[in-house]
C-alpha cells in the first residue's frame, strides 16, 4: 500500500538559483548538498520544506531544462491572509507568474509561476473539501 508522498525530485540547469527559489518562496530548509560527490545521476541536494509531519522533502538535480512550459505543476498549500506575502515573493525574484485561471468563489486563490527550467508551482489558499463542497453546489 503507498503510504504517501516520499518525495519530488526537479531537474535544474542551476542549483544555486533554484535553492534561492525554494528558500526564499517556501522558506526551504537546505539538509544535503553532494557538493561535488555524486551518489546519484548528478549533484543533487535534498530540502525540507513545511510544517507537516512529515515536511515534504525536495530534492533537485543538476542538469537540463524541461524543453517547454505546460500546466503540469506542484502545488503547496497556503494560507488566505499570506498570499499578497508569497506573490511578493515570487515577484521580488523576478520569476514569471502566470495568470490563473477563472475561478468560482470558495475555491481559493492561486499563484501560479514558473523558475527558470520550466516548471511550474502554485501556491493555493483552498483545499480538496472545500473545492469539491463549491463544486457540488453548482454554478
Amino acid at each position: 500500500m503507498v503510504q504517501g508522498l516520499s518525495h519530488m525530485t526537479f531537474i535544474v540547469r542551476d542549483l544555486d538559483r533554484m535553492e534561492e527559489i525554494l528558500t526564499t518562496v517556501f522558506d526551504a530548509r537546505k539538509v544535503y548538498d553532494s557538493g561535488t560527490e555524486t551518489f546519484s545521476l548528478s549533484k543533487e541536494r535534498f530540502f525540507l520544506i513545511g510544517g507537516g509531519e512529515p515536511p515534504v522533502w525536495v530534492a533537485t538535480m543538476e542538469g537540463e531544462a524541461l524543453p517547454t512550459r505546460t500546466y503540469n505543476h506542484v502545488a503547496f498549500k497556503i494560507a488566505d491572509d499570506e498570499y499578497e506575502d508569497y506573490l511578493q515573493r515570487v515577484r521580488g525574484l523576478g520569476l514569471e507568474v502566470r495568470e490563473g485561471r477563472s475561478r468560482v468563489p470558495g475555491e481559493g486563490q492561486s499563484i501560479y509561476f514558473y523558475d527558470a527550467d520550466n516548471h511550474m508551482f502554485e501556491l493555493h489558499t483552498g483545499t480538496l473539501d472545500k473545492r469539491l463542497k463549491r463544486y457540488a453546489e453548482g454554478r
